[in-house]
């Protein structure tokens, strides 16, 4: 036996009309066709209800064995719905009176009904789907429901719509920056926004600024002192970029310089800050490793060796740009190398001695 279902996952039909689901029988499918029709002529499920009367009428004439009836969900169209339709089915199948084995046709009007064909499929041997699609209208539920699905999924909701909101808002900001006078770098701004967010979801960087911003969280709430040693360090670095520039201005203003000379005032006018945001994060580092009972005596090698660096940089910077002469340049070299060498020998010597101290007799 052939039965035909009319799949309304959304109750339509229920909540258009005064009439009960499941509906079985060519004359009572027909009857809830006409008044959903009446009710509402341009409902999709319309098309459900009359193309699954004219399977019915077709198989008939073909001697089938056949019947045709009508299942719904609910006005949710989620697992709910899908349950719903399964219980309906249930209703349906224990109604047949009849000893025949039983195999359905299914007709739906787009995908989201066929969402639930696995529910049928579960309870009765499934022959074929039909989905009615209005000529003048094809696919047009289907794109609906893809984006639909697509916008319901917070992954993609991100990664398609807040490109797009930041597109749509380009326009307005432009706008307002113009009658409030502002410069045209807030179109510059914006896109420049827009790409980093792009440029990140690319090169998939979102988990690595994640992780960052929750180990900035967990030091704010364990007081750290990293997290001030940081900010400050932050604040050299920005100071020391800051004094890089202008001395690069002043040798411009003095000569026309290279390449190598602008990299050099670069260097010789940032060193000294940088130098100081390195020993400044590294002392905090050391303080939060003694605070956790985790010191070690050659953690203390990395302020010093920040200090060499900055020496050898800073001189050579220096000889460079004619501020130093070469002699100078040999003192920093030897007093940087000495000092980092010096640095890694007095400490190991004191771990080594203070651990075979601290070991068990």
């Amino acid at each position: 036996m052939l039965l035909v279902l009319c799949v309304d996952l959304d109750d339509d039909v229920g909540r258009k009309t005064d009439f009960e689901t499941p509906i079985v029988g060519r004359e009572a499918v027909e009857t809830a066709a006409v008044a959903l029709a009446t009710a509402d002529p341009e409902d999709s499920d319309v098309n459900v209800l009359f193309q699954g009367l004219h399977l019915h009428d077709g198989l008939r004439g073909d001697g089938e064995t056949v019947e045709v009836a009508a299942i719904t969900g609910n006005e949710k169209a989620d697992v709910s719905a899908n349950r719903e339709v399964g219980s309906e089915l249930d209703r349906v199948l224990a109604g047949l009176a009849t000893g025949e084995s039983v195999s359905a046709i299914v007709v739906t009007d787009g995908a989201q009904d066929e969402s639930v064909i696995p529910v049928i499929r579960s309870r009765v041997p499934v022959d074929g789907v039909r989905r009615v699609v209005v000529r003048q209208a094809q696919d047009l539920e289907s794109m609906y429901y893809t984006i639909k699905q697509v916008l319901n999924d917070p992954e993609t909701r991100g990664t398609i719509l807040v490109p797009l909101g930041i597109l749509l808002l380009i326009y307005p900001l432009v706008a307002v920056a113009d009658l409030l006078g502002l410069p045209g770098s807030v179109f510059g701004v914006l896109s420049a926004l827009l790409g980093l967010y792009v440029l990140f979801r690319g090169l998939g960087l979102e988990e690595t600024v994640d992780e960052y911003a929750e180990r900035g969280r967990q030091l704010l709430y364990t007081g750290r002192v990293t997290l001030i040693t940081y900010v400050v360090a932050a604040a050299l670095l920005f100071i020391g970029g800051v004094d890089g520039i202008e001395a690069v201005r002043t040798v411009q203003a003095r000569m026309e310089p290279s390449t190598l000379d602008v990299i050099a005032a670069l260097v010789y006018g940032a060193v000294q800050w940088f130098a100081a945001a390195g020993i400044t994060s590294s002392l905090g580092q050391i303080t939060d490793e003694y605070l956790a009972d985790r010191f070690e005596w050659r953690y203390l090698n990395a302020p010093f060796y920040v200090v060499s660096i900055a020496v050898v940089l800073y001189a050579v910077s220096a000889f460079v740009l004619g501020y130093r002469a070469l002699p100078y340049v040999a003192v920093a070299l030897t007093v940087g190398t000495l000092l980092g060498l010096a640095s890694t020998l007095v400490f190991a010597i004191a771990e080594s001695r203070l651990e075979g101290r601290a070991e068990p007799t």
